[in-house]
């Protein structure tokens, strides 16, 4: 799974991008300003960052600097700033892309992926049983054959595939899958489509061996612990 900083100090952005990440199989930290972001920095790793040029505490382009100084990430710049200047500045200082804002979230995952497959940072295919899904192209095959999944389908896969061996409650899926547009999904629909994807990926739909249910517990995909 990808690990993200995205530096931003706007709280509705953080908020919304994080769980939208989350949601498509990215692991999302945050930081509000330059310190916070160097330090973080300093103590993990991460796969790619998410910068906004104008902080509260200095400007995405120290940020970016010091990144590039010291690690190979890749980084996207998200700002306002959208004139030449501060483009061309955002690459001048090692930028990998650049996001105006207000971007729509399907465009910046999609750059997200291409930045993180430039970089050979995001796994090429996640796999369970005879099932395979490729993140990149957002394609899911059984053996040698691609199912066409909806997208509630493939994000509820996704997000299966992504915590294998871990036991997911009904409650957690519901929180994972809610949609970015607001549609409401409820409990009732959680079934309906868990029901549909068993349909498309398992041998007997009747006898799950890859979305397993836990009785009164929830789902789980996968044995390890």
């Amino acid at each position: 799974m990808p690990r993200i900083l995205l530096v931003e100090d706007d709280r509705e952005i953080t908020d919304n991008l994080s769980a939208f990440l989350k949601r498509e199989g990215m692991e999302t930290e945050t930081a509000r300003g330059q310190r916070e972001a160097l330090e973080k920095m300093e103590e993990n790793n991460y796969d790619l960052i998410l910068l906004d040029i104008s902080l509260p505490d200095g400007n995405g382009y120290g940020v970016c600097r010091a990144v590039k100084e010291k690690k190979d990430v890749p980084v996207i710049f998200l700002t306002a700033s959208g004139d030449e200047y501060s483009v061309v500045t955002g690459f001048d200082v090692g930028a990998d892309d650049y996001v105006a804002k207000p971007f729509r979230p399907r465009e910046l995952l999609s750059r997200i992926r291409n930045v993180l497959r430039r970089h050979k940072r995001l796994e090429s295919t996640l796999e369970y049983a005879d099932i395979s899904l490729d993140p990149v192209k957002g394609v899911v095959t059984k053996g040698e054959r691609e199912l066409f999944l909806s997208a509630l389908e493939y994000r509820l896969l996704l997000i299966f595939f992504n915590n294998k061996g871990i036991m997911l409650s009904r409650s957690r899926l519901l929180e994972e899958i809610w949609d970015s547009s607001g549609e409401y999904v409820n409990d009732n629909t959680l079934t309906v489509y868990i029901k549909r994807l068993r349909c498309k990926i398992e041998d007997d739909p009747q006898d799950p061996k890859i979305i397993r249910t836990i009785r009164g517990l929830g789902y789980k995909v996968g044995d390890e612990q």
